[in-house]
């Protein structure tokens, strides 16, 4: 199907510097093509400097909405109209919504992480999961986890300076998600072990395991990875990471990150359009990365 763009056309955006690398243009045109949806995505470089004005856009061109990538994701919660329950807890958006001029943050990089895992047969709700790395994307994951029903979730995390404020954060989404979160330090062998073994899923979302560190994982005992759990990492460059890798030799079930990258975007897809995003078109150009 040819995609004319006519007077109706409305538009779509992502809003991210450096952004020219960006597969979401395809993906969401893709999307829109396929589905005969009059609209397109494209991408623009907007730092921290000309945010403010990029979001007022979205309002003042009547946009759909726009994604947000580095370094926009915290500082765009200011802009809002409204926040969604992850995104107010997590404390950083990656999709805005435009319904009538009301402007609603989103972070569906969890959605995207929990809908991955029906990929490999996995569900974690009213289980234990294990999460390596506080960051954003542990932090999204975290939240969407405990909102959607996991019972339990350990945390670990480099004790560094913000450890403490970490320790904060996680209390504050404990006690709103009602789930029981706790933060450890990484380098508590025994504590992490311990954790593990109660685990249906154990999670990467550290950067270690991609350049330059690709030759690394976040755990040097691999003897806890159990034959019956599941072992994610939120890295897809390289496809396997060493950390899946000698997951994969204990026969457990071993996921990338491409399954999170594929299905946030196609959760930001289906807030704008009320519609599913066509996956069987969109899995190859993710694929392809």
């Amino acid at each position: 199907m040819e995609n004319k763009i006519t007077g109706h056309t409305r538009l779509a955006a992502l809003f991210a510097t450096p952004i020219r690398h960006s597969v979401s243009p395809m993906i969401h045109n893709t999307a829109f093509q396929t589905l005969g949806i009059d609209a397109v995505y494209l991408a623009f470089e907007v730092g921290n400097g000309g945010l403010r004005a990029a979001v007022e856009s979205i309002r003042n061109l009547e946009m759909m909405g726009a994604n947000l990538s580095m370094p926009n994701k915290i500082q765009a919660v200011d802009y809002m109209d409204e926040l969604s329950e992850a995104a107010r807890l997590i404390g950083a958006i990656n999709t805005i919504t435009n319904e009538n001029g009301k402007l609603t943050g989103h972070n569906t990089d969890g959605i995207g992480f929990m809908r991955s895992l029906e990929d490999i047969e996995v569900t974690p709700l009213g289980k234990k999961m294990t999460i390596l790395g506080a960051g954003g994307a542990g932090t999204a994951i975290t939240v969407q986890a405990a909102l959607d029903g996991v019972e339990e979730i350990a945390i670990f995390n480099r004790k560094e300076q913000f450890f403490p404020k970490l320790q904060e954060k996680i209390a504050r989404i404990a006690k709103s998600t009602g789930c029981k979160i706790k933060l450890h330090d990484l380098a508590d062998t025994e504590q992490l072990a311990l954790d593990v073994a109660e685990s249906e899923v154990l999670l990467n979302a550290t950067g270690v395991g991609m350049k330059p560190l690709e030759n690394q994982a976040p755990i040097q005992n691999f003897s806890i990875i159990r034959p019956n759990m599941a072992v994610c990492d939120v890295i897809y460059t390289p496809r396997e990471t060493k950390f899946l890798k000698e997951a994969r030799l204990r026969g457990a079930k071993t996921n990338n990150g491409l399954g999170m990258l594929l299905y946030q975007g196609a959760a930001a897809f289906e807030k704008w359009t009320g519609q599913e995003m066509p996956i069987d078109k969109i899995k190859p150009i993710i694929e392809s990365i």
